[in-house]
């Protein structure tokens, strides 16, 4: 008999060999049918794997994130099956499922082009194959065979793959007249996959390398009912307006060049404002709460990084290093070494921790082509950074501290839904993707999990995704339309510290390595804005819109009047301009609307004898006319209050 632990502390026994889906039938038919795949001791498994020794079992469903990834990555393997019937001899790369949804899988079909007629064929072969109900059946290969298997095949893509396993580390997954190399997991049977789309068709380079063959990329979802496909799409297509590069710039707010280079975002003036009222932002929140502004190069010695781990853990995101005098220097990937230097720069006493050390730097990361994303994923990032140096007793203050001010962040910006990502150390890999600290890791993991408990904060706990140094949390927020983004990160360093010989003299005389916390609640100015463009829809809030008003006079007979209201506003420190274009006021005010600017105050003679306005609000029409001055008052407190609507 075999001890089966479940997430809410209850044991039970079973017989060595049952797997996830039959406990869950010991437990109840209906939560069988839900079941797609197990944690196991923190990995997701096949809900039909045999379980052998005593584990920690979580029954993963639709409800589950595990579980919906388990669900697109075996559709991305029911949509190889069709593509195969309907390609015969096309070859396989890899086909995972999306953080954001559903899957893809990348192809090499001989040369062969598919249309997007051929989606529709393919999806109708997919619902085909989907009501067989075939099973995903796991097989454990050993390397010749697997070898052999695609050596016949002429598949020199799965060829590749094999190459890097060994004995013990290779499995195939069959379902239906499909075979393929792959990890897993999958869900017991393509029966529960009942909505399908394939929606996009693209290119995608072998590796990401464009010096290897471009093979097609299918991009697909699927639902376990047509309701939740036509409620994903209807999100998608509101999606699509929201897009922060469409609305980017449309708003004028940032722009790429192939002359600059991939990734490199340039900030137009309109993106330039939205930075510059998010830094004042981070500069007053973060001076209130004690910390201390530095500044530090863009660029350091390779000995630095060394020093910090980085090299080694991290040089593949780093750009390639330039040589001056003999010596070597990185663009800066990452501002914590060199505040680290700071913290250093001068005798520390228990007197002076908490230390915190706070910065907007900028920092730039070799991100793979491929893997580029307007302002999601880009290579140079303006970080709204800083490290918390502090002994272990300021630990759980500091650390609630901080997510304290996340917390201020949300209300300011209106994200209703979040959760954090404790990310944890994965032990068989000490020593290689983590420091060999075994001690320390599941002492911070601890420390940080209580503070996350007492301070009654959402989380999930996520396996092997700490960083080198020490435990973290990424924070998960959803935009108004329900789409996921990863804002920012809180992480516990136990590690630099003793690197860089961090020491301050404790209250006995003797010296001290202090914990550190790294922390950047705003995230990246690239990415923030991202989300805050597809949250907004660009119609930000009055205190973050790059034009706060815009003055529309009926005709050029009211530009006098309409520029000394321009003056009052300016001088009230609120950002407006005149639209002075020989424009019908209908066309002034549609153009203004597109624009997104919070206000528009028409003015005619009316308004220009009574020394008021008529007041428009986007999204909201118009308000009548108001005295100028009651106006001036109600937008100030507006902008300094940081009203959200």
């Amino acid at each position: 008999m075999i001890r089966i632990t479940f997430p809410d502390g209850a044991v039970r026994e079973y017989q060595q060999g049952i797997t996830a889906l039959e406990i869950a039938k010991s437990i109840s038919e209906g939560l069988a049918r839900k079941v797609l795949a197990a944690s196991v001791n923190g990995q997701v498994w096949d809900a039909t794997r045999p379980i052998n020794e005593d584990a920690t079992v979580k029954l993963l469903t639709w409800d589950d994130k595990d579980g919906k990834s388990t669900f697109w990555h075996s559709s991305a393997h029911l949509m190889a099956e069709a593509v195969e019937s309907m390609f015969p001899g096309a070859k396989f790369w890899v086909g995972p499922a999306l953080d954001n949804g559903g899957f893809y899988y990348d192809i090499d079909l001989g040369g062969r082009s598919i249309t997007e007629e051929d989606l529709a064929k393919l999806e109708k072969k997919m619902n085909e194959l989907a009501k067989q109900n075939n099973n995903y059946v796991r097989k454990a290969m050993p390397k010749a065979e697997a070898v052999s298997y695609f050596t016949e095949k002429g598949d020199e893509y799965k060829l590749d793959l094999i190459s890097n396993l060994n004995d013990g580390e290779i499995t195939f997954y069959t379902q239906g007249n499909f075979t393929d190399l792959c990890r897993g997991p999958h869900i017991p049977s393509t029966g529960p996959i009942k909505a399908i789309k394939l929606t996009n068709i693209a290119g995608a380079y072998w590796k990401n390398d464009s010096n290897n063959k471009m093979l097609t990329r299918i991009y697909g979802i699927t639902f376990p009912s047509q309701k939740e496909l036509d409620e994903h799409l209807t999100m998608l297509e509101e999606a699509k307006k929201r897009d922060h590069r469409k609305l980017g710039k449309e708003l004028g707010i940032f722009t790429m060049d192939d002359d600059v280079g991939p990734g490199l975002p340039l900030w137009m003036p309109n993106g330039t404002i939205i930075i510059e009222e998010l830094e004042k932002l981070a500069k007053e929140t973060e001076q209130a709460a004690g910390y201390k502004r530095v500044v530090t190069p863009h660029i350091a010695k390779e000995s630095m990084y060394l020093t910090s781990g980085h090299l080694p853990y991290y040089q593949d995101s780093m750009y390639p290093p330039m040589e001056l005098d003999g010596t070597k220097y990185y663009l800066k990937s990452m501002n914590c070494p060199h505040h680290h230097k700071i913290f250093a720069a001068e005798p520390r006493s228990y007197k002076d921790l908490p230390l915190r050390l706070a910065e907007y730097g900028t920092c730039y990361r070799y991100e793979q082509s491929g893997e580029l994303f307007g302002l999601m994923r880009v290579r140079c990032l303006h970080m709204n950074d800083a490290h918390i140096y502090c002994s272990r007793e300021q630990f759980a203050t500091e650390f609630r501290a901080v997510n304290d001010m996340y917390m201020k962040y949300f209300k300011i910006f209106g994200i209703d839904k979040y959760v954090m990502r404790l990310s944890l150390h994965e032990p068989s890999r000490l020593g290689q993707k983590y420091i060999n600290e075994p001690e320390l890791w599941l002492e911070t993991e601890e420390m940080v999990r209580s503070v996350l408990k007492e301070s009654n904060i959402p989380y999930v706990e996520v396996p092997d995704e700490g960083a080198f140094y020490g435990p973290k949390i990424d924070v998960q927020i959803w935009s108004a339309i329900g789409r996921e983004f990863t804002l920012a990160t809180n992480q516990v360093d136990f590690a630099q510290g003793r690197r860089f010989n961090l020491e301050y003299t404790g209250a006995d005389n003797a010296p001290s390595t202090p914990l550190i916390i790294h922390r950047a609640p705003l995230g990246t100015h690239e990415r923030f804005i991202g989300f805050l463009l597809e949250h907004y829809a660009g119609k930000f809030p009055t205190w973050l819109a790059p034009l706060q008003v815009k003055i529309l006079p009926i005709s050029d007979k009211f530009m006098p009047y309409a520029n000394t209201l321009l003056e009052s506003l300016k001088n009230a420190d609120i950002r407006a301009e005149v639209d002075d274009r020989n424009e019908k006021i209908g066309k002034k005010i549609r153009d203004t609307e597109l624009m997104k600017v919070p206000y528009m105050f028409v003015v005619g003679e009316k308004e220009m004898n009574e020394n008021k306005v008529s007041v428009r609000r986007q999204g909201k029409g118009d308000l009548g006319a108001m005295d100028i001055e009651t106006m001036i008052n109600q937008l100030r407190q507006e902008i300094k209050t940081r009203k959200s609507d």
